[in-house]
């Protein structure tokens, strides 16, 4: 049984993630983009180790973008394909080990390295399953990148954005980064103020109590399985 979702995250931490900035750009012409080449991922440790965090978002926003346009018919006949999308360009850039260790919470002291690693996989897998799809419709003129504040400490940045609904009414999104050895990495999304990391940690705290850790991951894979996307290796193995 799925843990119950809150409200708000219509727009979750993978559209989010997605659909905003790692993933925001400052507010673009919706323009027609040519066919492009196949997508390869921006080597984490590459390119991003030197880049701005906002400059390394818009890099990859603007490449999402050119891809999403050029391949929509092709994704809204086969869905399933935009997990290799957002793979490609998504994964490299967000730190899923940590964030997944964030929201294991206590449970990730106790855990085995291979119930943090199942742990991980399953959840982002679940998650990219769940809510991956939304970005097929996604265009330029909902975003809006807002001015850029550094973080007091220079191993941080949150990058803030605006996400425009279709009844119009603008959602703030926040995106929090990390400096790590293979660059800046994304490690949460906050939603209308509300933080991703936090309210998962949360339902998956309640659920691990409930039913166990093993339980929660074997619910994991399994909605993964069940929707596509659970034969896929994992994408880091916590330590």
């Amino acid at each position: 049984m799925n843990v119950p979702m809150p409200s708000f995250l219509w727009l979750n931490p993978v559209s989010a993630l997605v659909l905003g900035a790692l993933f925001v750009v400052p507010v673009m012409e919706a323009h027609a983009a040519p066919s492009s080449p196949a997508v390869t991922a921006v080597p984490a440790g590459a390119a991003d180790a030197v880049q701005t965090p906002q400059a390394l978002m818009n890099e990859v926003t603007d490449r999402l973008l050119r891809e999403l346009q050029a391949q929509r018919p092709a994704l809204k006949k086969d869905p399933s394909k935009v997990f290799a999308l957002v793979d490609s360009l998504l994964l490299p850039h967000f730190d899923v080990e940590y964030a997944g260790r964030l929201v294991l919470g206590p449970a990730y002291r106790t855990a085995t390295p291979e119930q943090r690693s199942r742990f991980t996989q399953g959840l982002y897998r679940s998650l990219l399953k769940t809510y991956g799809g939304a970005v097929i419709d996604f265009s330029a003129d909902r975003m809006k990148l807002l001015p850029f504040r550094p973080d007091a400490t220079p191993d941080t940045a949150t990058i803030r954005s605006e996400i425009r609904r279709d009844d119009g009414t603008r959602i703030p999104v926040n995106y929090v980064l990390r400096r790590t050895p293979e660059g800046w990495k994304v490690w949460n999304v906050e939603i209308e103020g509300i933080s991703y990391i936090r309210n998962y940690r949360k339902d998956i705290g309640t659920e691990i109590q409930q039913k166990g850790l093993d339980a929660v991951i074997v619910r994991l894979e399994r909605d993964a399985a069940q929707n596509g996307t659970g034969n896929r290796p994992a994408p880091v193995s916590p330590k």
